[in-house]
């Protein structure tokens, strides 16, 4: 029988105390409601940057699951009377999956009107999520422009058009709100999230 003592767990950010990240939090309200997506795989990833993202934007909502019931999921989206957005290109790929291209999103919505719904996975996760929640699918979408490189060093073979996604959703909710560089103090907190996962692996530690 394993009589291993079980780690302390940080009850917030839902990481083993010694690693937590807590400290890293940049709250920074958002005109834009926020509803995370996460996919079960993500939930224990200690790269993972969505639960930082959720710690940096009060009034933001996280769920977990790769299938949603539909009601669950329906009564989510569209919270306030505002319109859903789905974060997520529009790919050709998409129809090869059965996935009919998406609504056109409509632009001219001001931030208080708008919900970004943000998928928390790999991309192969990602789209097989898209494909499994109908309700997602007929969401418009929000391709992002002009991004710069990523931060995300702590994941391999990872290209700098790759964006967390933590990065991804400040970068949206810039554009959506159309303040450029009102959340550099949460990808600066990413910063630092990323350099203490960096000194953790370097000393052999864990950071799960």
């Amino acid at each position: 029988m394993n009589t291993m003592p079980r780690r302390p767990m940080c009850a917030t950010c839902l990481r083993p105390a010694a690693t937590c990240i807590c400290h890293w939090a940049a709250p920074v309200a958002s005109a834009v409601d926020v509803l995370i997506l996460q996919h079960p795989m993500e939930v224990a990833n200690a790269k993972g940057s969505a639960r930082l993202l959720h710690l940096c934007l009060p009034g933001s909502r996280m769920e977990t699951g790769e299938q949603f019931e539909e009601a669950a999921l329906a009564a989510l989206l569209g919270r306030g009377g505002r319109q859903p957005v789905l974060l997520y290109p529009d790919t050709p790929g998409d129809r090869s999956l059965g996935i009919a291209p998406p609504p056109a999103y409509e632009a001219a919505l001001a931030p208080q009107q708008v919900q970004l719904i943000v998928l928390d996975a790999t991309w192969r996760k990602s789209r097989k999520m898209l494909y499994l929640n109908p309700l997602l699918q007929a969401l418009p979408r929000l391709p992002l422009r002009d991004t710069p490189p990523s931060h995300y060093l702590i994941r391999k073979a990872h290209a700098p058009d790759q964006l967390s996604t933590l990065e991804a959703s400040c970068y949206a909710l810039a554009q959506l709100e159309g303040d450029e560089h009102r959340y550099d103090r949460v990808i600066a907190a990413f910063d630092g999230f990323v350099a203490q996962q960096q000194e953790q692996a370097a000393h052999g530690g864990r950071a799960s």
